[in-house]
């Protein structure tokens, strides 16, 4: 039997989702969280073979989700809307065994847990096409990276400034710089858009 834990904000969506999953012969979902914080303390109570995860969910996202559970048995599914090279590149790096999208029928992905419990990694192709198309490199340099983190983290020019032995003039050149870069228009767009790319370490 294989044993699922599944995590997706949407009511409607888990239920339905763990519904056509218990109709499966050979599996069982032992657990459904509404976010990523729930998911892992549900895979580490429940210790399940695979966890179907989806990636905006509040609290913790699922690709937060995933990076935290990271040598555990169980084997990660990203199972989302968002077709975005960065969340693919992040969800890679965090091990995640499959990654496929929500408009997929249900066999398919009933087709793919079998296949990553038989060893075997399946992300949608449309996610390969997306990655080799956007390979782009992070444009900004290992201080102006620090600085955005530091603005992520909610800290003021001030802040910033003291914790990086800087003027606040100069805290503002690289918040100045870093927009530029990004080509965006202010600090929270650069913020989402350096975590879509999967740039913050």
């Amino acid at each position: 039997m294989i044993r699922i834990v599944i995590a997706e904000d949407q009511g409607m969506m888990l239920g339905a989702l763990g519904s056509l999953l218990n109709m499966e012969d050979d599996m069982q979902v032992v657990g459904m969280a509404r976010n990523g914080e729930e998911a892992v303390r549900l895979v580490k109570e429940q210790e399940p073979d695979i966890c179907i995860m989806d990636i905006e969910m509040p609290v913790m996202t699922g690709l937060d989700a995933a990076e935290e559970l990271i040598g555990m048995d169980c084997k990660i599914i990203i199972l989302t809307t968002f077709a975005r090279a960065g969340y693919f590149e992040r969800a890679r790096k965090a091990k995640v065994r499959g990654y496929l999208l929500k408009d997929s029928p249900i066999e398919e992905l009933v087709n793919s847990i079998h296949a990553i419990e038989d060893g075997r990694r399946i992300y949608a192709p449309e996610l390969v096409d997306i990655a080799y198309e956007d390979d782009t490199e992070n444009p900004l340099t290992d201080r102006e990276s620090q600085v955005l983190s530091l603005v992520a983290e909610g800290k003021t020019t001030k802040e910033i400034a003291g914790e990086l032995y800087l003027t606040p003039g100069t805290v503002r050149n690289y918040i100045s710089a870093i927009l530029e870069k990004l080509e965006v228009g202010n600090r929270i767009e650069a913020i989402s858009r350096f975590k879509e790319k999967g740039w913050f370490k």
